[in-house]
């Protein structure tokens, strides 16, 4: 298994960041595949591939270079760059970091993307970056710019959610649940993937954590510096529209303050339940007041953040309703 061996202030100095290039990239592996998570991945699929396919189409060599740096099991290092630590870049300034990869680096990576297997004739040549980095301008305007802003609130909700997850059960049930084959052993020990590699110590250095809307994921690191996993927003909040209130419960409540209630399973915040329902957030808010008096909703803090789950009469009326 990949394991990385992450001392105690590495791991009490982790950190969550923003990244468009992280957001783009995953996009960018969503349509290589075709394969989407949820129906709203789906249908980003749907309006989008056709596109994509006649670009590729259009351009051969990048077709190539694209499923060479997908690679079988792992990433190309070059596509997957580690985002910075501090402050949160622009997409272009990510962008200009795969611009400036050295030929010959981005020509050794892609022989690890390819499982060791020599390096297709086209593919020899120094272009490699500026190439691929030319298609993921193309799928950061086309495919993700335009719905930015909300990628960009489900996101940062994902984050607060897995602070709330800090607060509550430390940083080994965080990293339990960020992505599949990932957990904490104990020891200093964490599993990464299921690759069979040599385990890293990751001491001293910054370790981030990258959430993406897209189902998709990974690991990179710019040694011995920085480590980032990048991981997918967690259940509902990967979803284009959240789960219906029950009928019943609709026209107890009304509509949109009983999806408030349904949607506080677990503890989420203002702006995470903004991104959810697209309401306003002075709807959100009012919905909360009168579910709180109700006392069918808590509040508490977790760190500068405020979260609502529901309480044990919420948990109970959600319940009979969806049962009715």
């Amino acid at each position: 298994m990949g394991l990385w061996l992450v001392d105690a202030d590495t791991l009490a100095g982790g950190r969550f960041v923003l990244s468009p290039l992280a957001e783009t990239t995953a996009a960018l592996v969503t349509l290589e595949r075709a394969r989407a998570a949820h129906p709203g991945e789906r249908a980003w699929l749907d309006a989008h591939l056709p596109a994509y396919r006649a670009r590729l189409t259009d351009d051969p060599v990048t077709a190539l270079l694209v499923r060479a740096a997908l690679g079988r099991t792992w990433l190309a290092d070059f596509l997957t760059q580690t985002p910075p630590g501090e402050g949160e870049p622009s997409f272009e300034q990510e962008l200009a970091r795969i611009r400036a990869t050295a030929p010959a680096t981005a020509r050794a990576d892609l022989t690890v993307s390819l499982g060791r297997s020599p390096l297709p004739a086209v593919l020899r040549r120094d272009d490699l970056p500026e190439r691929l980095a030319d298609l993921l301008a193309w799928v950061w305007t086309e495919t993700v710019l335009p719905s930015w802003p909300r990628r960009r609130r489900i996101v940062e909700a994902d984050v607060v959610a897995r602070t709330g997850q800090v607060s509550q059960g430390g940083w080994a049930a965080v990293l339990d649940e960020l992505r599949p084959g990932m957990r904490w052993l104990g020891g200093s020990r964490l599993q990464i993937n299921a690759h069979d590699h040599p385990p890293r110590a990751v001491h001293g250095a910054q370790l981030l954590f990258v959430p993406v809307t897209p189902a998709a994921g990974w690991v990179s690191w710019a040694a011995p510096h920085r480590y980032a996993v990048v991981y997918p927003c967690a259940g509902v909040l990967a979803v284009s529209d959240p789960p219906p209130a029950p009928d019943s419960l609709a026209r107890l409540l009304g509509p949109a303050r009983a999806s408030v209630l349904v949607l506080l399973d677990t503890p989420k915040s203002t702006t995470h339940l903004v991104a959810l329902t697209g309401q306003t957030l002075g709807s959100v808010g009012r919905h909360l007041r009168v579910l709180r008096e109700a006392r069918l909703v808590r509040r508490r803090r977790a760190g500068r953040s405020v979260l609502y789950d529901r309480t044990a009469a919420g948990e109970v009326l959600v319940r009979a309703q969806g049962n009715d």
